[in-house]
């Protein structure tokens, strides 16, 4: 019978292409690795693997089952994990992930309560894009997202947490920068920076500045909040930051807040439908929402 064991190590090798990396990483001997990998080639009668000189690379058959291996591998994980919900929800790893726009500015408000109010999670941070991490829940990777509601997200079950207003940076030397009661009219006709491809504060900006009569400036788009900001800065244009990434006091950099109707966006938790550990996913989500209710109205 093909063992749990079998299957990990079936992965460890793909993904280090070494016999004796794979070996370390599984915490056992090389010879005892090989040595199960041969006896699961011997039962399968199949070659899973070609083994050259310096590296060891999958057979076709190795990449087919390698598939299935990894299936079974996230179920038995499942079965674990649902397990210690079962004898204390309240206990074990929680993987997260958050996007870049929301990561570093969030994170440092939240943590600390979390950490208080759930001492037995272990919490796993992991930063990606908003595509990535969707298929990364799906896959059951990831436990939870943080991050912005777009509506073309499905198969999720969401918890909102609260609205982030977005607001206009401009240089200081900017004619919007000296408006005290701005309104999203006053987009109209400007010409706006952007993140590039990927980011969904990308797609949510565009589409309030688009409905302004607002132009996107495609010379540049950044990687990043914090490069966009220094674009900002030098006078390359204006764009729309989320509240908690602003840095008050930045050379060459004015914020300014627009009048109701006021541009946002709603940051949420997302997970899986029929997700066992829900209790957790329960007390996550009032922890974040009472630390965050003195930053965000």
């Amino acid at each position: 019978m093909i063992k749990i064991r079998d299957l990990q190590y079936l992965d460890a090798v793909a993904k280090h292409g070494h016999f004796g990396r794979a070996a370390e990483a599984c915490f056992v001997s090389q010879p005892t690795l090989s040595g199960q990998i041969m006896k699961l080639e011997d039962q399968l009668g199949l070659s899973l693997f070609e083994r050259h000189r310096k590296k060891v690379m999958l057979t076709p058959a190795g990449e087919a089952l390698l598939v299935r291996a990894r299936q079974v591998l996230r179920t038995a994980e499942d079965f674990e994990e649902t397990a210690k919900a079962l004898s204390d929800p309240l206990s074990g790893d929680l993987h997260v992930g958050l996007i870049p726009t929301v990561a570093p500015y969030l994170l440092p408000h939240i943590m600390s309560a979390l950490s208080a109010a759930l001492p037995n999670i272990n919490f796993f941070l992991h930063e990606n894009q908003t595509d990535v991490l969707l298929k990364q829940l799906d896959e059951g990777k990831l436990d939870v997202l943080i991050l912005s509601w777009l509506d073309n997200m499905e198969n999720v079950e969401r918890y909102s947490l609260f609205n982030e207003p977005l607001v206009l940076a401009t240089p200081v030397n900017h004619a919007l920068a000296q408006k005290n009661d701005l309104s999203l009219k006053d987009l109209n006709g400007q010409w706006v920076l952007t993140l590039e491809d990927g980011h969904c504060l990308r797609d949510e900006a565009l589409g309030y500045c688009f409905t302004a009569g607002a132009k996107e400036d495609s010379r540049f788009q950044a990687t990043s909040l914090e490069t966009l900001r220094y674009m900002i800065a030098s006078g390359m244009g204006i764009t729309l930051i989320p509240e908690l990434a602003i840095k008050e006091g930045e050379h060459g950099l004015r914020y300014t807040h627009f009048k109701a109707p006021v541009p946002s966006r709603e940051i949420c938790l997302l997970v899986r439908p029929n997700y066992s550990r829900m209790e957790c996913v329960r007390a996550v989500v009032s922890s974040i929402r009472t630390s965050m209710v003195d930053f965000i109205k």
